[in-house]
C-alpha cells in the first residue's frame, strides 16, 4: 500500500476523517487531516487501474469534494469509481481551444458515444469525437476548464482516469446479455 499527501487548500475546510473526496476522479478516502493536506492510502487495485501510483511530489491534481444533497450539479452525476486509464496521443491548441485525443482499452469503447459523456481525471466532459477503429475519443476543452483544472498541462504520453457513464455501462452490459436470448426466441 502507498499513501499519497494532497494539498486540499480550501477544500480542506471541514474534512474529517472517513470522507470522500475524487483526486484525479478516483473516489479515495481521507485518512488523516492536518491543516491544508490530506493523507489517502492507494491500494495496489487504486494504482494498477488509476494514474495515482504514478505521481510524484508537486505534481498537479484535480480534487473534488462529495456532492452534499441541495448542492447545485453543474455537470454529469460522476461516482468516482475509474474504469482504466487512456493515453494521450495528441494535443491541439488554437484560439484558447484545446482539443485533446486520447486512446480508450476496446473493453471500454461500447460504453461511449458521440455527444455522450464521460470523465478524465475527474472532469465531466463530452465527446466531441469517436473513432472506434482507431480506439480513440477526443474531448474539446474551453479556456474555462483548462483554468480551473490540471488539462492546461497535459502532453502527449500522459495517462488520464477514465470514467464511464455507469448508466450506459448498465444498459449496454443488459443488452449484451440479453440480446442473444431475445432473438432465440424470436426465431
Amino acid at each position: 500500500m502507498a499513501t499519497i499527501r494532497v494539498d486540499l487548500a480550501d477544500h480542506a475546510r471541514g474534512l474529517e476523517p472517513g470522507a470522500s473526496v475524487a483526486i484525479n476522479g478516483a473516489c479515495l478516502t481521507v485518512t488523516a487531516v492536518r491543516g491544508r493536506h490530506a493523507c489517502f492510502d492507494l491500494i495496489a487495485e487504486t494504482r494498477a487501474t488509476t494514474n495515482l501510483g504514478r505521481l510524484r511530489a508537486g505534481d498537479a491534481v484535480n480534487v473534488e469534494r462529495s456532492l452534499r444533497v441541495g448542492d447545485e450539479v453543474g455537470g454529469h452525476f460522476l461516482s468516482g469509481h475509474v474504469a482504466t486509464t487512456c493515453e494521450i496521443v495528441r494535443v491541439d491548441v488554437d484560439d484558447g481551444h484545446c482539443l485533446v485525443s486520447a486512446t480508450v482499452p476496446a473493453p471500454w469503447m461500447p460504453y461511449l458515444m458521440p455527444k455522450g459523456f464521460l470523465a478524465l481525471n475527474g472532469a465531466s466532459l463530452t465527446i466531441a469525437e469517436l473513432d472506434r477503429a482507431r480506439e480513440t475519443i477526443s474531448v474539446s476543452l474551453i479556456p474555462e476548464t483548462l483554468a480551473r483544472t490540471t488539462f492546461d498541462e497535459v502532453a502527449v504520453g500522459d495517462a488520464l482516469n477514465l470514467e464511464v457513464d455507469a448508466h450506459t455501462q448498465a444498459v449496454v452490459d443488459t443488452v449484451r446479455a440479453l440480446l442473444p436470448e431475445l432473438l432465440r426466441n424470436s426465431d
